[in-house]
């Protein structure tokens, strides 16, 4: 639990980073970046709860 912390932590700053990079350069590559980025932890944070739904159906059966 604390790595994925960590990693929406990382993920946070590096969209972050990305998107002030885009204001501030014009440069399209950092607003790209930083939607892969986003999709990236969406699905890592939807594998993440599909395997806490899964261990929760296999506690109850």
């Amino acid at each position: 639990m604390l790595l994925a912390r960590v990693l929406a932590v990382l993920l946070c700053l590096g969209i972050g980073v990305s998107l002030i990079l885009w204001m501030l350069t014009g440069q399209s590559q950092y607003r790209a970046w930083a939607w892969r980025l986003f999709r990236a932890g969406v699905v890592t944070a939807f594998v993440i709860l599909s395997l806490f739904v899964l261990e929760r159906i296999l506690m109850v059966v």
